[in-house]
């Protein structure tokens, strides 16, 4: 009982639970921080899609354990290797995923259409979407955006356009990267693991690469020295944040390029002391210079 509860627990994959603090952006650029009620708010709705995104993690195992299987990395995952039954997962998945939708009823019928949407998503991305080239990796971009729209739902504030924009495409940098780690490591058996990376090659992926680096640090600097962010911050001084939004993304590139791993760069970084200290030192300044203001 105690190692399939431990397999259990990896099969959630809570280093992956990082990605839901996009939840928190929101509750930070909309000024709530320092509002007790809306930062609890923010906390559940962490929480809430903590337990949705396992969920989701734990199905795509299941449908996906025989390719995993194929993978020198993936093979090791418990549903893979048999360590987690595929009942004892299931069962989990549901317990998850319907009490992710319960919970999200207490923070109102906005929040709840955006889990409901990232769910449903993410069944879709699972039974096909992910064999769809260009449309699987916008897939995994949108379950993003609907995280920063329900993180804005649960303190019921309206999600900059501007966030939106500079997520969308931080998240499409993410995902075209992991295609490219994906196709690298696997080479000629990259199709069997992932039958829809035979639509794509280094090069599109390095072209898609260039397209949304460049669209993301564009966007975050055009938002960070808008006039309309100034008004709504209360501050003009955002534009310090990005020699660190640039450091980050240069790190990212270096890894993905010049240090490439077995496990894939969103999860490397993850390890990465230079590029954690950057993105701590980045959230200091970002909350620094708006309430510092």
């Amino acid at each position: 009982m105690p190692r399939m509860l431990s397999a259990l627990v990896r099969s959630l994959r809570p280093a992956q639970w990082v990605k839901n603090l996009f939840v928190l952006a929101p509750v930070v650029f909309a000024h709530r921080l320092e509002d007790p009620e809306p930062l609890g708010h923010a906390a559940l709705a962490v929480a809430i899609f903590c337990a949705a995104s396992s969920a989701v993690y734990l199905i795509n195992d299941l449908r996906d354990r025989e390719q995993d299987r194929l993978h020198p990395l993936k093979r090791r995952r418990p549903i893979a290797s048999g360590a987690l039954p595929a009942g004892v997962a299931t069962a989990a998945a549901l317990v998850l995923g319907g009490g992710a939708l319960a919970a999200g009823l207490l923070l109102g019928p906005p929040f709840t259409l955006a889990l409901g949407g990232y769910l449903v998503l993410n069944l879709l991305y699972s039974a096909a979407l992910k064999h769809i080239v260009i449309l699987d990796v916008m897939s995994i971009a949108a379950g993003f955006v609907l995280r920063v729209l329900g993180g804005a739902a649960a303190i019921g504030v309206e999600v900059s356009s501007w966030l939106v924009l500079c997520g969308t495409f931080l998240a499409l940098f993410l995902a075209f990267s992991k295609r490219r780690h994906e196709l690298m490591l696997m080479a000629e058996g990259a199709v069997h693991q992932r039958r829809v990376l035979a639509d794509y090659s280094p090069v599109f992926l390095d072209q898609m690469i260039n397209v949304v680096t460049a669209s993301t640090v564009v966007c975050y600097a055009l938002y960070a020295a808008s006039a309309e962010t100034a008004a709504r911050l209360g501050t003009k001084r955002l534009i310090w944040t990005v020699p660190l939004v640039l450091f980050g993304i240069f790190r990212f590139l270096y890894l993905l390029y010049q240090r490439p791993a077995e496990r894939n760069p969103t999860e490397t970084i993850l390890r990465d002391v230079p590029f954690l200290a950057n993105m701590v030192l980045w959230g200091a300044v970002v909350v620094a210079l708006i309430y510092g203001a």
